[in-house]
């Protein structure tokens, strides 16, 4: 009898007119339909005193914390598939959209905002978030609010000699990078995070649990790389691990402009993507002091790789394939592949694997106010252009600017690019990232950042992938991609232009699935 009295009870002190507000409705619609009193207690509105701090806790693009942001009606914390279910129906019910938020990395801030004024609720996953890895079968079961840092640290626990292909940055949420492809330091190896997904749970919008098998081969191909938050809501992933040695080898070599960086940049494009399959290579460039006037700037171009083998079987690939860039030994340090991964996010030689636990340590990509773009490179930049590009950075707006390239080739050539949603495969030498970032009191200026973006965005085009410019869906970017608000008769329009530059040819096949499993709709954003 408690559930029915303290619904009722509920229900007479939030209904204290007879035009309830749209979250009391909500609430009410919570309670009633999982006849479960404990679920009030996970969720948030506007009223309670920890509402900002949960809404904060997962944000990593401060833009979107401001308090112009559009927030939420409710934060909802479920702790298992119920509560998600409940918490779908009553959105549908009383015509409020859903933001699906795992480790809040969404470029754009989509997974706990909205760039529109809509009544929104916020499922957060934060509490769905166990690994259980299985050694003998090289498999693993993750929940979508787990960080990749948590999946990493678990294997690590198991296995030395297990991996998965996913991103580097230890907060990144397992459920929105994996919905959007994935990839990281093993993808040249083993593929896309996506490619190694071999079973789910998902939610969708009737609110039923299917799985690979109930929920058919599109759906389950769509929801691997088509996009976060689209086709429902993945509750867990099972996952296919990689095999990787005990011990795998980093380095990092930074050249400045006066030690031939621009020469070093330009082979490297022409080379990285040959590399064997078994490394990473990438470059980070940004303007730093000048070691020889320290009142004077100049750009560096950081190298890095990560090797899945030893320092012994590296000097000579790199000796061979790369003599120019000078690598030594003493350059080159061998860890376990998890530590690789922290150590390519910048973090110290030798700190502890401890760090992939931590969900609100600050990296690149979080924690700050920024903005970002992605392109794709399919021919050899020329050097002019390179030394048309530097300028850009001694701007009062690239402060704290970097680009970072990371070479494709490998197992990318390999795969079909209707294999997933995501289309990047073959032909492409290397992605591009853009990140511009500014200090809290500088917000305020904000526009100076962001025009600073857009003109290199600019002027990157001739050199960069045509008919479509193609982007990354993980590195959301609404410059290029915004759906407008209640326009569903031009809507599909508006979309391919978009589409085609993050799913290329897929992007019809997943309009034609979410019509099958979504003909209303519901789960959108901008």
């Amino acid at each position: 009898m408690f559930p029915f009295l303290f619904v009722v009870l509920l229900s007479l002190s939030w209904r204290t007119n007879a035009s309830a507000l749209p979250v009391q409705e909500f609430l009410h619609c919570l309670c009633l339909r999982s006849q479960n009193s404990s679920i009030a207690k996970l969720v948030y509105t506007q009223n309670n005193s920890s509402y900002s701090s949960v809404l904060k806790s997962a944000a990593q693009n401060f833009r979107f914390t401001t308090p112009s942001t559009p927030t939420p009606l409710a934060i909802v914390t479920p702790l298992h598939a119920s509560h998600i279910q409940a918490a779908v129906y009553c959105c549908r019910k009383h015509g409020l959209q859903v933001r699906t938020r795992s480790g809040g990395h969404d470029f754009e801030g989509l997974s706990y905002t909205s760039a529109y004024k809509v009544p929104f609720v916020v499922i957060d996953l934060v509490n769905l978030r166990s690994v259980r890895v299985n050694v003998e079968k090289a498999t693993a079961w993750v929940e979508s609010g787990a960080t990749v840092g948590e999946l990493y640290d678990e294997i690590a626990r198991k296995s030395k000699t297990l991996g998965f292909p996913a991103g580097i940055c230890p907060t990144l949420g397992v459920g929105g990078h994996l919905s959007g492809g994935g990839y990281g330091l093993l993808f040249r190896k083993y593929g896309l995070g996506a490619d190694n997904v071999i079973d789910a749970r998902l939610i969708d919008v009737k609110g039923r649990i299917l799985d690979k098998k109930s929920m058919g081969e599109d759906l389950f191909w769509a929801i691997r790389g088509g996009g976060g938050g689209t086709f429902g809501i993945v509750l867990a992933w099972k996952l296919k691990l990689v095999a990787v040695p005990a011990n795998v080898t980093v380095f990092t070599v930074r050249k400045t402009l006066e030690q031939n960086a621009t020469k070093l940049v330009h082979r490297w494009q022409s080379i990285a993507h040959k590399f064997p399959k078994e490394m990473y290579p990438s470059i980070a460039i940004a303007r730093v002091n000048s070691s020889e006037d320290e009142e004077k700037m100049t750009i560096q171009a950081s190298f890095t790789s990560v090797f899945l083998g030893s320092i012994e079987e590296l000097i000579p690939l790199m000796e061979e394939k790369f003599p120019q860039l000078g690598i030594v030994k003493e350059d080159c340090f061998e860890m376990s592949w998890a530590e690789s991964n922290l150590c390519a996010t910048q973090c110290p030689i030798g700190v502890s694997l401890e760090t992939l636990l931590e969900r609100s340590q600050k990296s690149v990509l979080s924690k700050t106010f920024f903005k970002a773009k992605s392109d794709y490179v399919k021919q050899l930049i020329p050097e002019s252009a390179f030394q048309g590009l530097w300028p850009k950075f001694y701007e009062d707006g690239a402060k704290f600017a970097s680009m970072v390239f990371v070479a494709f080739g490998g197992k990318m050539e390999e795969i079909s690019e209707t294999e997933s949603p995501y289309p990047h495969r073959a032909g492409n030498l290397y992605s591009i990232l853009y990140v511009v970032d500014w200090e809290e009191e500088e917000n305020k200026t904000l526009n100076k950042f962001m025009s600073w973006m857009r003109r290199v965005y600019n002027y990157m085009t001739p050199y960069v992938s045509k008919s479509p410019r193609e982007a990354y869906s993980n590195y959301r970017d609404l410059d290029i991609e915004a759906n407008k608000i209640n326009n569903d008769k031009e809507s599909y329009a508006e979309a391919r232009v978009w589409g085609l530059k993050n799913f290329k040819n897929n992007f019809d096949r997943l309009v034609h699935i979410k019509t099958k499993v979504d003909s209303q709709n519901f789960f959108r954003h901008e």
